[in-house]
C-alpha cells in the first residue's frame, strides 16, 4: 500500500492489517516514507488510536526494522523506561545501583521530548561521552561495567529513532499507542529479561491524569508480556520536578551528588529505590522488595554504584577522573539568579510542565528535531510543594534577558499559600 493511502485509511478510522503497518515502518527506516507522511501517520494515529492488535503490530515492526540484541552474561539483562518529566535523573543513579546489585543494564535512553528532559541530552553534556557507539562497543561496556546507557544507534529500532524525534516537533507526544510502542520496541530490540516502567502521573507528565497513566501502564505491560517480556509497571508522582535540578549538565551533577551521598531528597530516593528494587525482582537477584531495597541502598550507601558509575562514563569516552571533578567538566552558565518568594507561606502547588517548558525557552531543549541544546543552563534548588523555605529556585541562564524570562515563568509555575494539601505518594500504584 502507499504510504498516503495508509495515512488516510488510518485517517478514516480503518483498522490496518499487520502487514501494512510493517511495510509503512519498513519504508520510514529505510527512507522510503517521507517525514512529512510520517508526520501525518502520528496525527492520524494520534487521533484515531490503535487497537490493541495493531498497537502489537506497530511496536513488533518497529523492533525488527533494525537488529535484534542477544546477550549472554552470568546475570539478568534489565532495563528501566519513564514516560518523562522534569527534573527525572533517575537513570543515571539507577543503572549503576542495579549493576552493583549483580544485574546487566543496557539502556538505550532518548533525547527530550516535548516538555521533558531526555537522558541522552543530559549525557551528552559530559565531554567526550559517546551516547552512540557501536554495538560492540556497547556490547562490551555492558559486559565489563555492568551497564552502559546510550542512545539509539542506526542498527536498533532505527524507524522508532525517526519517528520519534518527529513526535517531539508535531504535538503527538502524548499518543498511548505511539508511547507504548517506542518504548517497547527500543526495549525488546536490546533484548531485555525484564522491564520496569516508571509511568509519570501530575502536572509535569505527559499523562496528567491517574486514570491515562494507568491506561499507559496497562497498555505497556499487556503489549510487553504478549512479546515474551516480564514487565512491572509503577505510576509515580510528577505534580513537581522529581530531583530539585532540572537542566542537562545541572542533573548530571545532581546524580553524582546523589551516588556520592552528599544530596538525598526523599522524593527521588524513594521512586529510584522502588524502581531498582522492582528490577531486582524481576531477574531473580533478591527474595521479596524488601530484601531489593535493602540491597540498593547498600551499593549507594557503600560507594560501589558511584564506581561503576565512574566506570561507565570512562568506558564510553567520558573523564576518566570526573567523579572527581564534576564541577570542572560541568561548565557554569553565566547567569545565575536566586529567585526568592514574594509572600510569606507554603508552596501550594507547582505547574511543573511550565518549569520543563522554560528550561526548552533557556536553550535547554529543542523545538525543532535539530536544534543544538545548551547544557548547562535551567533550574537547581527547587521548591516542592510542601516548603516552606522563601527560596523557589535558582536560575542558570546565558544572558540578563533569558534570566529576566525565565523568573517570569518560575513565579508562575508556583501558587503559595498559607497551607498547602498533603501531597501525593510518590508511589500511587503497581501494575504487573
Amino acid at each position: 500500500m502507499l504510504p498516503q493511502e495508509l495515512i488516510r485509511a488510518k485517517r478514516d478510522g480503518r483498522i490496518l492489517a499487520d502487514a501494512e503497518i510493517a511495510d509503512f515502518i519498513s519504508g520510514l527506516a529505510d527512507g522510503r516514507v517521507t517525514e512529512g507522511q510520517a508526520a501525518a501517520f502520528a496525527m492520524a494515529v494520534f487521533f484515531r488510536g490503535l487497537s490493541l492488535a495493531e498497537r502489537v503490530a506497530l511496536t513488533r515492526a518497529m523492533t525488527h526494522s533494525g537488529s535484534v540484541l542477544n546477550w549472554d552474561l552470568p546475570g539478568p539483562v534489565l532495563d528501566k523506561h519513564s514516560t518523562g518529566g522534569v527534573g527525572d535523573t533517575v537513570s543515571l543513579a539507577l543503572a549503576p545501583m542495579v549493576a552493583a546489585c549483580g544485574g546487566y543494564v543496557p539502556m538505550i535512553s532518548g533525547r527530550g521530548l516535548g516538555h521533558t528532559g531526555g537522558t541522552l541530552d543530559k549525557l551528552a553534556s559530559i565531554p567526550g561521552y559517546d551516547a552512540t557507539p557501536g554495538l560492540d562497543r556497547f556490547r562490551s561496556v555492558t559486559r565489563s561495567v555492568g551497564c552502559a546507557i546510550i542512545g539509539q544507534t542506526a542498527d536498533l529500532a532505527p524507524a522508532d529513532r525517526r519517528l520519534y524525534a518527529i513526535r517531539d516537533v508535531t504535538g503527538t507526544v502524548e499518543s498511548l499507542d505511539l508511547i507504548t510502542a517506542s518504548i517497547l520496541s527500543k526495549k525488546l530490540a536490546a533484548g531485555l529479561d525484564g522491564l520496569v516502567m516508571d509511568v509519570k502521573t501530575g502536572s509535569g507528565a505527559f499523562m496528567a491524569e491517574t486514570k491515562e497513566a494507568q491506561a499507559l501502564a496497562e497498555s505497556i505491560v499487556t503489549v510487553a508480556k504478549g512479546a515474551g517480556l516480564k514487565t512491572v509497571a509503577l505510576i509515580t508522582n510528577m505534580d513537581a520536578p522529581l530531583a530539585s535540578s532540572a537542566g542537562n549538565a545541572l542533573e548530571v551533577s545532581y546524580a553524582v551528588d546523589y551516588l556520592t551521598g552528599r544530596s538525598c531528597e526523599p522524593a527521588f530516593h524513594a521512586v529510584t529505590v522502588a524502581l531498582c528494587a522492582e528490577m531486582l525482582m524481576l531477574g531473580g537477584l533478591a527474595k521479596d522488595l524488601d530484601d531489593a531495597s535493602r540491597r540498593v541502598e547498600q551499593a549507594r550507601d557503600s560507594g560501589r554504584a558511584l564506581e561503576i558509575f565512574g566506570r561507565m562514563l570512562a568506558e564510553l569516552g567520558g573523564p576518566a577522573d570526573f567523579i572527581e571533578k564534576t564541577d570542572q567538566y560541568c561548565s557554569v552558565a553565566p547567569v545565575i539568579r536566586r529567585v526568592t518568594m514574594t509572600t510569606t507561606g507554603t508552596v501550594a502547588r507547582v505547574e511543573t510542565r511550565k518549569l520543563g517548558l522554560a528550561v526548552i525557552s533557556l536553550g535547554g531543549g529543542r523545538t525543532r528535531p535539530q536544534d543544538d541544546i545548551d547544557p548547562v543552563v535551567g533550574f537547581s534548588s527547587l521548591a516542592r510543594p510542601g516548603d516552606t523555605a522563601d527560596l523557589l529556585g535558582i536560575i542558570h541562564a546565558r544572558t540578563e534577558a533569558q534570566a529576566d524570562a525565565a523568573e517570569v515563568a518560575l513565579r508562575a509555575a508556583y501558587r503559595i499559600a498559607p497551607d498547602a494539601p498533603q501531597p501525593p505518594p510518590d508511589i500511587a500504584q503497581r501494575i504487573a
